[in-house]
């Protein structure tokens, strides 16, 4: 008897589970963020403690994982409205390499050693650092990287504007200021709160308005 309830709870839980990351959206193992990474290794847990523990209520594991999920989501919403609390929770993505240069002290900052470095740049069949242009560790411990070019004026496209709000590090990287956005959005007769997305790339600022978004929907 004691093998069948094991049984139906295994199935029970996996189908939870499953619902639950439903809930919880999308995203690539790989793409998890450090809140993201905690719910899942607590939801874990909770389901492998109620399949052992048969003779208990399964509620003991299904109330405090209701928790958790509904927790996680309201976060997620959140932070979707606040920049702040969005960085907060996720933290912001850091540059490695800018310009071909080792920022070594981001890399203490981030506990990050070069060791580290090495080894995601092999991993992209990258041989040397002197082959890259920018890298940039991204929330999820990801490297991206973009290899140098032959046109040395070309740049990566940079995230200047996310959803009405500018992004301070980004404008400080590409030597720019609050003043010199407000007056290039002046000229394109844009308001900042209405912008859902703005990169800077080759010398200009490309901009998607949050009524053009809503259109395509």
């Amino acid at each position: 008897m004691e093998y069948f309830i094991i049984f139906i709870r295994s199935i029970l839980f996996y189908a939870l589970i499953a619902t639950v990351y439903r809930l919880m959206g999308k995203r690539e193992i790989g793409e998890l963020s450090i809140m993201d990474l905690i719910v899942s290794i607590f939801i874990a847990e909770l389901a492998a403690i109620s399949i052992e523990n048969y003779d208990k209520s399964i509620f003991i594991s299904i109330i405090p994982i209701s928790i958790l999920v509904s927790l996680q989501i309201g976060l997620s919403a959140i932070s979707l409205k606040s920049n702040k609390v969005r960085k907060t929770l996720d933290g912001i993505p850091s540059v490695i390499i800018n310009r071909g240069k080792v920022n070594f002290q981001e890399m203490l900052k981030q506990r990050y050693n070069l060791d580290d470095l090495l080894t995601q740049l092999r991993d992209r069949e990258i041989k040397s650092i002197e082959e890259v242009d920018y890298a940039i560790l991204e929330t999820s411990g990801k490297l991206s990287v973009f290899k140098k070019e032959t046109d040395k004026k070309h740049t990566y496209p940079l995230p200047v504007i996310i959803d009405g709000k500018e992004q301070e590090d980004v404008l400080y990287q590409i030597g720019k200021s609050k003043i010199w956005l407000n007056e290039v959005l002046r000229k394109e007769e844009k308001v900042l709160e209405n912008v859902f997305y703005a990169f800077y790339c080759d010398g200009k600022l490309f901009i998607i308005d949050k009524d053009k978004i809503r259109q395509n929907n």
